[in-house]
C-alpha cells in the first residue's frame, strides 16, 4: 500500500508541476510534449545572449568549461565566442522510459541466467546449505525467522559480497535468488516479510569496498587525486548500512547487542579498516588492478568452487544450470511490468523539474538561514540517487563538469554517489521478482537510511575538502 502510494503521488505532482509550468513560464507550452514524447538531450529554446547579462559565476564556468549547466538550463559558448542559451531535457520522457525500462529487463536475462544457473549447481550439491551453516551464527541473530542452514542464508551472502566488491551484476541475481527464498518462508505472499525487510533494507544501503567506477569517472575528468573520495565515500556508505540495519532491528525487536552481532560487525568494521589503509597507499592505477583482482577473482573463485562441488556430489552440472537458467529467464521478464511502473513515475518527476524545485528551495532555505549553501550544488546527486542510478552518475558528471573535480561540490557530489543505493530500483526489481504488494514500512526504512548517508557524506566533505 506504502509503494502504490508514493508511486500515485509521484505521478500526481508531477502533473501539477508541469501544469503550473505550462501556465506560468513564457516557454511553458512544450512541458507536456517533453514529458511525454520528449528525449534526453532533446533541445529547445535556443536564443543568443549578451555576455554582459550573463551572471559572473556563471561567465566564470564558461571560461574555464566552454558550458554551464543548471537543471534543464544551459549556457553554451560558441566558436564565434558568442554565447548561447536553451533547454536540453536530462531525461526520457513516458514513451522512450517505457522502452529504457523493456530493453533494461532484455539486459538483465543473460546476467540472470548465467548466475542464476550457476545457483542451481550449487543448491543441488548442497553448497548454499553449507554456506548457510557457516554464517548461520551471525545470520539466524538477524534473521530469526529463517531456519538454521536455509539456503537462503547462504544467497543473501553471496548478495552482500558481490555488493560489498562493487559486483553490481552478479548481486542482482544473488539478490533476486535470496527473495525467492525467503518467499518460500512468506506465510503471506503479497506482504513483505520481517526477513525480506531487513535483507533488503541492509542491501538498498548499498556498502561498498572500493568505488571504482567513481574513481574512474574523476580520473577522466582530471581530477588532481581521483582516489581522494575513496575513505568518505566507504565511511559514508558504511553509515547508511549499519543506520538501517539499527532501525530494522528496532521496529522488529531484535537484540544488536547480542555477543555474536557484536562481534561480527566489529570484524568486518577491522577488515574495512584494513582494506582503506592499503587502498591509501595506492595510487588510481593500483586501484583499479587490486578492485579487478578481489572482484573478478571472487567471481571466478565461486564458479570453480560451485563446479567443483557439482562434480564431487556427482550431479549432472549443465542440466541443473539450464534448470536454473530457464529460471532467471522468468524472472526478468516478470519484473518488467513494475519497471515500467516505477520508471515512468521516475521519468515524469524528472522532467517536469520537480527535482529543480526542490533544490533550488533547499538553497533559498539554508541561505536564509545564512548556512553556508556550499554543499547544495553536490545535493542534485543524493536526490536523484534514490531514483535512477544512472540519472545520479549524470548528475555526479555534471557537478564535477561545473565546478570541476577537485572543487568542493564535484568531490560532495562523488562521496553522495558512493553513499547508497537506487532504493526505488530495488524496490521495484525484488519486490516485484516475488509479487509483493505491501513492502509495509521497508520503503521508509530505505529513505531514512538514505537521508543518514547524505548527512553523514555533507559532514564528511566538510571534514575532508573543506567548505
Amino acid at each position: 500500500m506504502a509503494l502504490s502510494r508514493l508511486w500515485s503521488a509521484f505521478i500526481i505532482i508531477a502533473i501539477v508541476v508541469a501544469g503550473i509550468k505550462t501556465l506560468v513560464q513564457p516557454h511553458g507550452t512544450d512541458m507536456f510534449n517533453r514529458m511525454v514524447v520528449g528525449k534526453a538531450g532533446d533541445t529547445a529554446h535556443t536564443v543568443i545572449i549578451d555576455s554582459a547579462a550573463i551572471p559572473s559565476n556563471i561567465s566564470q564556468v564558461l571560461a574555464a568549461k566552454g558550458e554551464y549547466k543548471n537543471g534543464d538550463d544551459k549556457y553554451a559558448r560558441k566558436a564565434d565566442g558568442s554565447i548561447i542559451h536553451y533547454q536540453e531535457q536530462s531525461a526520457n520522457g513516458i514513451l522512450a522510459t517505457c522502452k529504457d525500462a523493456v530493453e533494461l529487463s532484455i539486459g538483465l536475462i543473460g546476467i540472470m541466467a548465467l548466475f542464476m544457473g550457476f545457483m542451481s549447481i550449487a543448491d543441488k550439491a548442497g553448497g548454499m546449505r553449507l554456506l548457510s551453516r557457516i554464517i548461520g551464527p551471525f545470520f539466524t541473530k538477524l534473521f530469526p525467522d529463517v531456519p538454521r542452514g536455509h539456503p537462503a542464508l547462504g544467497h543473501m551472502t553471496l548478495n552482500f559480497s558481490a555488493n560489498l566488491l562493487g559486483l553490481d551484476n552478479a548481486a542482482t541475481p544473488f539478490g533476486i535468488r535470496t527473495m525467492e527464498s525467503l518467499q518460500e518462508l512468506n506465510k503471506d505472499k503479497t506482504t513483505a516479510s520481517n526477513a525480506q525487510i531487513m535483507f533488503l533494507c541492509l542491501h538498498a544501503a548499498g556498502l561498498t569496498l572500493i568505488p571504482v567506477s567513481i574513481i574512474a569517472a574523476r580520473s577522466k575528468l582530471g581530477a588532481a587525486n581521483p582516489v581522494d573520495i575513496f575513505v568518505p565515500c566507504m565511511i559514508a556508505t558504511f553509515v547508511a548500512t549499519l543506520a538501517a540495519l539499527l532501525i530494522v532491528s528496532f521496529k522488529q525487536k531484535i537484540n544488536i547487542f547480542q555477543p555474536v552481532i557484536l562481534s561480527w560487525i566489529g570484524g568486518i568494521s577491522a577488515l574495512i579498516a584494513l582494506i582503506v589503509m592499503y587502498v591509501r597507499t595506492l595510487d588510481k592505477t593500483g586501484v583499479d588492478t587490486f578492485s579487478g583482482l578481489l572482484g573478478n577473482g571472487m567471481i571466478l573463485l565461486i564458479f570453480i568452487l560451485i563446479v567443483a562441488g557439482g562434480l564431487y556430489k556427482k550431479i549432472n552440472l549443465f542440466d541443473a544450470f539450464v534448470e536454473g537458467a530457464k529460471g532467471g529467464f522468468e524472472t526478468a521478464v516478470k519484473i518488467i511490468p513494475y519497471l515500467v511502473g516505477m520508471l515512468v513515475a521516475i521519468s515524469m518527476l524528472r522532467t517536469s523539474g520537480c527535482f529543480d524545485i526542490v533544490i533550488n528551495g533547499i538553497k533559498n532555505l539554508f541561505a536564509a538561514m545564512h548556512v553556508d549553501t556550499g554543499f547544495v550544488d553536490g545535493l542534485p546527486t543524493a536526490l536523484v540517487k534514490p531514483f535512477t542510478g544512472s540519472g545520479a552518475r549524470g548528475m555526479m558528471i555534471s557537478a564535477m563538469t561545473t565546478y570541476g573535480p577537485d572543487s568542493f561540490a564535484g568531490r560532495l557530489s562523488c562521496v553522495l554517489q558512493g553513499s547508497s543505493d537506487t532504493t526505488f530500483y530495488v524496490v521495484a526489481v525484488y519486490y516485484g521478482a516475488v509479487s509483493i504488494k505491501n513492502t509495509r514500512y521497508s520503503i521508509g526504512v530505505m529513505l531514512l537510511a538514505d537521508l543518514i548517508g547524505i548527512i553523514t557524506s555533507v559532514i564528511l566533505a566538510y571534514l575532508f575538502f573543506g567548505g
